[in-house]
């Protein structure tokens, strides 16, 4: 089973859940943790894993041959993101804006465009005790972080057959999040009851459901008097599957890297609840 753990914000807590869910669940599944939060994965501050390896990733970008090239501006044409430019006698490719479509070397007539590859980020696997971790990270400076995303969905090195996987996905709902979410079985959103959390996870459920991912919500920091997102999921008949209190002590044991569900026996019960939950919601038991 493939569990996304999403959020339409930054700060609302999803790391925490996606991580305290993942330590609930290897109880009594075989687990792999996928940090897909590449722009800034913080999921090992916390599972703390022993790395054994890991891989570059790239994607092919256009190299022009200016002996072979007729100058037609065929290339210019194609690309939809203006990575390669036609300009007089002179092609300039602009790198940090190719997405690898591969469109101008196929349209090129006189094959004068190659494509090399470009290093745009790593990606880094090992074990935190029973949970096999794989995590990305993308190189400062490179807008690309979708291939970074599914180099990690996709890894198989040393990766044992788990039985459940977790994906710690970015927040917000642009490209990154889309290929964290896409084809899960499951989509748990976390948010806060706040107006900025209501309105970003409003968003979220309109990309959810475009998927035609299940899903549910998380509540954290619950108990803050803003009743608008109670609301919200009722009337859209959203199933809330957890609320985690608003604790000055789960914020303190966030900040040392602490694991809630070992420090509060509540907490472990909540999570032991929610696994539960999603099985129900996903149509599991």
């Amino acid at each position: 089973m493939i569990i996304s753990v999403a959020s339409g914000k930054g700060g609302t807590g999803k790391t925490t859940v996606a991580v305290n869910l993942a330590l609930t669940l290897a109880e009594t599944e075989s687990v792999c943790f996928l940090d897909c939060d590449v722009e800034e994965p913080n999921a090992h501050l916390f599972l703390k894993p022993e790395l054994k390896g890991s891989s570059k990733v790239t994607v092919p970008v256009p190299v022009v041959d200016e002996k072979k090239c007729n100058r037609c501006g065929l290339c210019g044409e194609v690309c939809a993101f203006n990575a390669i430019l036609p300009l007089g006698e002179d092609v300039l490719t602009f790198h940090e804006l190719c997405h690898g479509c591969g469109g101008c070397t196929l349209f090129c007539p006189t094959n004068a465009i190659r494509e090399e590859p470009q290093e745009i980020g790593v990606i880094e696997w090992g074990n935190s005790g029973e949970i096999f971790h794989v995590q990305g990270k993308l190189n400062i400076g490179s807008p690309l972080a979708p291939p970074i995303v599914k180099a990690v969905r996709a890894h198989n090195v040393d990766r044992p057959q788990c039985t459940v996987y977790i994906i710690d996905a970015p927040p917000g709902t642009s490209c990154p999040v889309v290929s964290s979410v896409m084809n899960a079985d499951f989509c748990l959103l976390v948010t806060e009851p706040t107006p900025f959390g209501l309105h970003d996870l409003k968003l979220a459920v309109d990309m959810v459901r475009e998927l035609k991912v299940p899903f549910g919500v998380v509540i954290n920091r619950a108990g803050l008097g803003y009743e608008d997102l109670a609301d919200y999921c009722k009337a859209e008949n959203i199933p809330v599957l957890a609320e985690i209190p608003f604790d000055r002590r789960y914020a303190k044991c966030y900040a040392k890297g602490g694991r809630l569900i070992d420090e509060f026996p509540e907490i472990k019960k909540t999570f032991r609840e929610l696994r539960q939950a999603i099985l129900v919601s996903a149509g599991r038991v």
